[in-house]
């Protein structure tokens, strides 16, 4: 049975690993070792996969420009849920993005037939006082879908290149959908797709972290921007199965494709076969294979990234590490060919007027259950924990949580707890523990029956009330300097 992925419900997902085969996200521990300084839910496997994330690791590590990007349906509290997405979104802040968020009035307008005041209402004191009291910062982008021009003319564009049996498709719309709700969804593409604007600084890397129910929308926007650019870089095959690059231009104009050609004036083609050619620390080859470019700056950017390359060829010891070489060297090389590629044909297509999107990166991080088990429900109040919560109150919902104990003290003693079926463990394992050495002490002697499930409620309920007392504290000073946010709210 294949896992259904839908962003208005409630999901449950017991087996993220389908997810890798039915839906193409990667596992995210293959590229931990890259991202300086990760994030503590990366370190802790809270995020479990991504798409495209490479060119985001790689943009942190050398200072070039990125983006990210998210947004909030306003349709009721604010819980741990929504947190989880706001640390995301200010770390990336914090390690060089430029930060977007967009409060999505359309979509709360269509689906759940709130009023635009109501959404304002909710939007600004549930999610913008909360965003702005977790730290993020004034120079990031606030907007609501509604006011936002940029975001409304670009989702009427990206409207041309779909069409109802694709949304059918990746969202199960029926003869039942309403109009309104479509259009939301093409308006969060735009959403999604706005970084890379002109008036933003152009095509960039961008990252939206989300929970996997979020993917339909991904997957939609990923293939708008192919769709839209007037240029798209693609992976190709030959006759014999193997794979190259090539720059296509359907649609563009004439003078484009004149100009493209200036510039690219040959097929640019670095086959997987070369691999074997990798063993050895000569890579001059690359040359004959890949630059057929006639820009000396990016040509000399290329070639540094090979010495860079190369070094770390020398320095690795096979044979344990030679397929890792390859893979690596291969993997850096088609990278930086894709790069080189990406920003002459983005050149081009702006000089005519045109779009060259990349497709969106994103993250996917695990659901967090309920406190009584099962699925987190906004219907259920025990079952989640606001951030506007009473402090009191928090601590209460959390000595009342579903643990992973057993029945009785004996038996814990004797066969020990089960903190990954524990409600309360995750309480702090996604937010109320920073230091790893202590989370994992906790773990340890949970499993061995050292430790009972009163301490963990104690501590877990004192660090709640801690954190909601202090989150409320900064939430009232934020209310004091929403202007310098330059929120953009619907006229």
């Amino acid at each position: 049975m294949n896992t259904k992925l839908d962003p208005w419900s409630s999901s449950e997902i017991t087996d993220y690993s389908k997810l890798f085969e039915e839906f193409g996200i990667s596992p995210f521990d293959n590229l931990l070792p890259e991202i300086p300084s990760p994030h503590m839910y990366m370190r802790r496997r809270v995020i479990f996969g991504h798409r495209d994330y490479e060119q985001i690791a790689e943009a942190m590590r050398t200072g070039a420009p990125f983006s990210v990007m998210d947004g909030f349906m306003p349709s009721g509290k604010v819980h741990l849920g929504h947190k989880m997405v706001m640390d995301q979104i200010i770390w990336h802040q914090q390690m060089g993005a430029s930060a977007f968020v967009g409060i999505a009035d359309r979509e709360a307008f269509s689906v759940r037939g709130f009023s635009w005041q109501k959404c304002r209402e909710i939007g600004v004191e549930e999610y913008i006082l909360s965003l702005i009291a977790l730290g993020f910062k004034p120079d990031g982008l606030i907007y609501f879908q509604s006011g936002c021009e940029s975001v409304k003319d670009l989702a009427f564009e990206l409207g041309v290149k779909v069409n109802f049996s694709e949304l059918s498709a990746i969202y199960g719309f029926s003869g039942e959908t309403n109009l309104s709700h479509m259009i939301s969804v093409a308006t969060q593409a735009a959403d999604i797709l706005q970084p890379q604007l002109e008036e933003f600084g152009g095509p960039k890397p961008v990252v939206v972290p989300v929970g996997p129910d979020q993917d339909p929308h991904l997957r939609l926007t990923r293939g708008l921007a192919g769709k839209m650019s007037m240029f798209r870089v693609e992976e190709r095959e030959n006759a014999n199965g193997g794979k190259y690059l090539s720059v296509r231009g359907k649609g563009a104009p004439k003078e484009a494709l004149k100009e493209l050609k200036k510039r690219i004036p040959g097929k640019v083609k670095l086959y997987e076969e070369h691999l074997d050619v990798l063993q050895t620390p000569d890579y001059s080859f690359l040359e004959r294979f890949v630059l057929q470019i006639n820009q000396p700056e990016k040509r000399k950017y290329f070639m540094a990234q090979v010495q860079e390359i190369t070094k770390f060829a020398n320095e690795a010891k096979p044979p344990e590490f030679l397929e890792y070489e390859k893979y690596f060297v291969f993997r850096r090389i088609w990278k930086t060919t894709r790069k080189i590629l990406e920003e002459v044909v983005a050149e081009v297509a702006a000089e005519f007027d045109g779009y060259a999107f990349i497709p969106p990166a994103s993250t996917y991080h695990r659901f967090m259950s309920g406190l009584q088990g099962g699925k987190m429900s906004s219907s259920i109040p025990d079952s989640y924990i606001a951030l506007t919560d009473n402090p009191k109150e928090g601590a209460k919902k959390v000595k009342k949580a579903k643990t992973g104990g057993c029945m009785t003290l004996e038996e814990q003693k004797k066969l020990g707890g089960k903190p990954d079926e524990c409600s309360v463990f995750e309480l702090m394992l996604f937010h109320l523990l920073e230091d790893d050495e202590e989370l994992l002490e906790i773990r340890q002697e949970c499993i061995s029956g050292t430790r009972m499930c009163g301490s963990c409620k104690q501590l877990a309920a004192e660090k709640m009330y801690e954190f909601l007392k202090d989150h409320q504290e900064k939430r009232e000073l934020a209310r004091e300097h929403l202007e310098e946010y330059k929120i953009v709210y619907k006229k």
